[in-house]
């Protein structure tokens, strides 16, 4: 009779399983392992993505108020410029007001100061300084007797002024434009043409004559 003995190869088939046991183990352990790393590092990167959404959404916060606080600032931007407007319309009403009523006495004086001796036109001294040197026959004639000549007639309108008088003869009428022409409160002369006449209570014979000019002030 053949015995077999079995006992050996049990014990062999034991240590193969336990093997096969063991090294499943480690398998499971290592996959968990990886499941586990990528998991923190998803959380991590979720973390950080929801910190920088947070960040935008506080900067987008921060942005809106900004945008609400300057729409509040200028929601009566059209009103002020309105009533910046009125005023400036309003000023600019007063100053012509103002020129209209101190413009013709400034030009009414000026003309005194021209035809009173010893006086003359209110020119910028360095510029009749320079005349002189440079067409002496413009500069005025500080000997001239401004009672050779007299003023009829004084009309302005929109600073255009007409002027009419006598003069005994045409020097006096010139010399009489080329004081105008170099005063700061005359500009853009014109003499018309002049007329010879007769006084009737001197019997002199005159010169009458006419300018229009533009008034500064």
């Amino acid at each position: 009779m053949i015995r077999i003995n079995l006992l050996p190869q049990k014990r062999e088939a034991r240590r193969g399983g336990a093997t096969s046991t063991e090294g499943s183990n480690l398998w499971l352990a290592v996959v968990g392992g990886v499941l586990l790393l990528e998991a923190v590092a998803l959380l991590f990167w979720y973390r950080t993505r929801q910190n920088s959404l947070q960040d935008a959404m506080k900067a987008n916060q921060e942005i809106e108020a900004n945008i609400a606080n300057i729409n509040t600032q200028i929601a009566d931007h059209n009103e002020i410029k309105t009533q910046l407007k009125e005023l400036r319309e309003r000023e600019e009403a007063i100053q012509k007001l103002q020129a209209a009523r101190t413009g013709p006495t400034s030009t009414l004086l000026e003309l005194s100061h021209v035809l009173t001796p010893g006086r003359g036109p209110t020119v910028d001294r360095d510029k009749l300084e320079q005349l002189k040197r440079d067409n002496p026959g413009a500069v005025p004639n500080p000997n001239w007797d401004p009672r050779r000549l007299w003023l009829t007639r004084y009309t302005e309108t929109d600073r255009t002024v007409r002027l009419q008088g006598l003069a005994r003869d045409g020097e006096d009428v010139s010399e009489f434009l080329r004081r105008l022409s170099l005063s700061d409160y005359f500009y853009e002369l014109k003499l018309l043409p002049a007329a010879k006449t007769n006084d009737e209570k001197s019997r002199l014979e005159l010169v009458r004559f006419e300018l229009s000019a533009k008034a500064r002030y």
